[in-house]
């Protein structure tokens, strides 16, 4: 058992799934003398040589197009997105070509790849370099998402989407990458994808999130601890499938419910799952469903103040857990 990062935990789970097969490889920006723009595959190159730890040009759709006739042939690649916010090249890649390989074969042709993408904001990173994208790729059947916020957790979900046989992008929040740190297991551990977590059992209000909310929503639960509420904590942890029976679960235990996201609001994860509340919960819920995101303006601004005030925080959310349980 180790303590790390969550981009360790990352790079080590990386490095041991390309040991144990020949079969993957892994492509995108500066991912190979660089080791990336965040260092996420740093060393790689150096242990697995040019053949699999491959330099691309800066074209999105030609990363994603190349890993999916790669996947289609027999191999695993990782691709790796710099940033969410440069995906945008690559959507029919992914959405219109990958997430339609078994359906359109007749479960002829498998597409075992994963698209790595660092998403989020809290870093100063402005309009350009601190996006939410989830939404768009979890409305699309044929792909999996998944969005770990510990670095057990990331370790373990990536393993499975590695040696998973359909799509799967798989979302790390830049500011979780060196700011949280946790345990990880020497192991090869796996996940199951699809699986919502109890990060903090309660009995008064489900709060639910995923991401770098995570550690927003279990700091906001320790302050209700004054205030004499226990707040029951669900990191959704893969947003397509939705784990809808963990939810329901919860929801019906405690009888109010908060779902905490960075993205914005409309048409959203937090739309998902509070449509799941409402058509499952509802003869158990003591308040409305509540949400708590950002205002509706394109996301991120650059100014420090700016970007906090459009952020969810502690603050934020243990009002918001007060407001529904009239303290």
């Amino acid at each position: 058992m180790s303590v790390i990062s969550v981009i360790e935990a990352v790079r080590k789970t990386i490095f041991m799934e390309m040991k144990r097969d020949k079969k993957i490889f892994i492509l995108g920006e500066d991912v190979a003398s660089r080791g990336g723009v965040f260092l996420a595959t740093d060393g790689l190159l150096e242990e697995f040589g040019d053949q699999r730890v491959i330099d691309t040009p800066l074209a999105e759709s030609s990363i994603c197009g190349v890993a999916i006739g790669a996947a289609v042939n027999g191999m695993r690649p990782i691709a790796e997105i710099q940033f969410a916010d440069f995906v945008w090249p690559a959507i029919n890649q992914i959405v219109g070509e990958a997430s339609k390989i078994r359906y359109g074969t007749f479960g002829k042709k498998k597409c075992p790849i994963t698209i790595r993408i660092p998403y989020g904001g809290g870093v100063r990173g402005g309009l350009y370099h601190s996006q939410s994208i989830e939404v768009l790729f979890a409305h699309t059947p044929g792909l999996k998402v998944i969005a770990p916020a510990t670095p057990y957790d990331a370790a373990g979900l990536l393993r499975s989407s590695i040696r998973n046989d359909d799509p799967v992008v798989f979302l790390e929040h830049k500011k979780t990458y060196r700011l949280v740190k946790g345990e990880v297991p020497d192991n090869d551990y796996s996940i199951p994808l699809g699986k919502a977590e109890v990060k903090k059992v309660g009995n008064d209000i489900t709060v639910i999130t995923y991401g770098l909310m995570l550690h927003y929503v279990l700091q906001a639960a320790e302050e209700c601890k004054h205030f004499g509420i226990n707040v029951e904590v669900l990191d959704l942890r893969c947003l397509r499938p939705i784990d809808s029976e963990t939810i329901v679960q919860s929801v019906n235990k405690t009888g109010r419910a908060l779902i905490v996201q960075e993205d914005t609001r409309a048409i959203s994860v937090s739309s998902e799952v509070a449509a799941i509340i409402a058509e499952d919960c509802f003869f158990d819920l003591d308040a409305p469903i509540k949400r708590l995101t950002p205002i509706e303006i394109p996301p991120m601004p650059f100014s420090p103040i700016q970007e906090a005030e459009y952020m969810p925080s502690k603050i934020k959310i243990v009002k918001s857990i007060r407001e529904l349980l009239e303290i």
